[in-house]
């Protein structure tokens, strides 16, 4: 009988893990332990990471040479359009498939569909809408409405969500007045709690013509503001997250209260002067150059804690309506990753820094043991050419809403996506199964720290 195979994990710098035989070893390049090095991944029978080094054995090796081996990605703000009368432009099945494509193996599934999952039946309808159907995992948002509802969706739900102005779906949102008594039942179920920053009290009207440039005047960065200082004199216990941030006083508002906050790539990479019709309208609005490129500025020094695509897509013939008549939302789960990995390509972003906000402190936040390269971590890995970069172009997307905000724009699309150990995207196309599962928070797992 032959001797048992062995795996050789490096006991220096740049390695950790047990002397356990992986069921496969993905060998490439990886940000780990502060620098872009030579790294292996050991990974189990059951899909987690069991050992990280050099000259691993393992019962499989898969060797992707100069490519560069990534923690797939979480994307903590997501609208896939289901329930509602919109599923022409996106479902629970497509938009799982475009995440996958993007790199991205965990989406939170926003409330407000039609109907709003504001109770337990809508959130029962809402699972049995993702089981068997979901190419990634996918973690439920709840709706916090009202005081009374948040306990019995406490039970099943992932997260809540709370708008503080109207949007799509949501017409009579809470008012800055009600919202202490929400933070009060929301305390007791421990979740994350995700906010939807705007005061429709400092929303103008009578303005001009309508544009991006007008919608940002009539939903002014004073809205975001306005809500931002109520929202942040929550309990100090509560797991709060700013969603969609569009300027640098939000980021350094949050960072000052210790409390989560995300942006978004449009915000990040449009501005008002990015083009004039109704495929450049979102809510928050796109603001000025100058605004925007602070933003971006701030993101390039690590100061957005968590990258989210806020996908929200319409149809080509919603977004073409009259500005004050089309939706706000614009589609970006296939597109984000890639559009940062293309900066990250040229030269304009640190990997460290996007791995960080793409991958780790999002994981984090929906406590998840995903998101980085360590033991005890689920295997979900992408595979990555930095010399592969294409353009985007909206009808090659797996969103039927066939168009893209950042057409044209340079991407770094994954080769590989692995979950669980086992691929779902080679060379560039989905060849998974809709083995996506619904998840909620494991806080209670130690290797799982908050967010920073």
């Amino acid at each position: 009988m032959s001797p048992p195979v062995r795996s050789r994990s490096l006991r220096g710098p740049g390695s950790e893990g047990p002397r356990e035989t992986p069921e496969l070893v993905i060998a490439g390049r990886a940000w780990f332990r502060g620098r872009l090095q030579p790294l292996e991944v050991g990974v189990g029978g059951d899909g987690r990471i069991v050992a990280l080094g050099r000259n691993l054995r393992g019962h499989r090796r898969h060797e992707v040479g100069e490519a560069v081996v990534l923690p797939a990605a979480t994307d903590p703000h997501v609208h896939l359009r289901e329930p509602g009368p919109e599923q022409g432009a996106e479902t629970i099945a497509t938009g799982t498939v475009g995440a996958a494509l993007g790199g991205i193996g965990l989406v939170g599934e926003m409330p407000n569909t039609e109907p709003p999952v504001d109770d337990p039946e809508r959130l029962e309808d809402k699972e049995a809408r993702v089981r068997r159907r979901a190419a990634v995992d996918v973690l439920l948002y709840a709706l916090a409405a009202t005081p009374r509802a948040i306990g019995p969706l406490g039970r099943r739900a992932g997260a809540f969500k709370i708008y503080l102005s109207p949007t799509t779906g949501i017409e009579e949102p809470p008012t800055l007045a009600q919202l202490g008594p929400l933070w009060a039942e929301l305390l007791r179920t421990r979740l994350p709690v995700a906010v939807h920053a705007e005061a429709p009290s400092e929303f103008r009207t009578g303005l001009g013509a309508l544009d991006p440039v007008g919608w940002d005047e009539r939903r002014p960065a004073r809205a975001e503001a306005t809500a931002v200082a109520e929202v942040l004199r929550a309990p100090d216990a509560l797991r709060l997250h700013i969603a969609h941030a569009t300027t640098v006083a939000t980021l350094s508002a949050a960072r000052r209260r210790g409390v989560s906050c995300e942006a978004t790539p449009q915000h990040l990479l449009l501005s008002t002067a990015s083009g004039r019709n109704a495929r450049y309208k979102v809510n928050p609005p796109l603001r000025s150059e100058p605004e925007r490129a602070a933003l971006w500025a701030a993101f390039q020094r690590g100061e957005v804690p968590i990258l989210a695509s806020d996908h929200a897509p319409h149809s080509l013939a919603a977004k073409e309506r009259p500005f004050d008549l089309a939706p706000s939302g614009v589609p970006g789960l296939e597109t984000a990753l890639p559009l940062m990995l293309a900066r990250v390509a040229i030269g304009q972003l640190a990997l460290d820094v996007l791995q960080r906000a793409a991958c780790d402190r999002p994981a984090r936040l929906l406590g998840q043991p995903i998101g980085r390269l360590a033991v005890g971590h689920r295997a979900n890995l992408l595979i990555v050419d930095f010399r592969r970069r294409r353009p985007i172009r909206g009808d090659r997307l797996a969103a039927p809403c066939g168009w893209s905000p950042f057409e044209g724009w340079e991407a770094v699309f994954p080769l590989e996506h692995w979950r669980d150990g086992e691929p779902i995207v080679e060379a560039g196309e989905y060849v998974g199964r809709p083995v996506g599962e619904l998840v909620r928070p494991e806080f209670a797992d130690p290797s799982i720290a908050p967010v920073e």
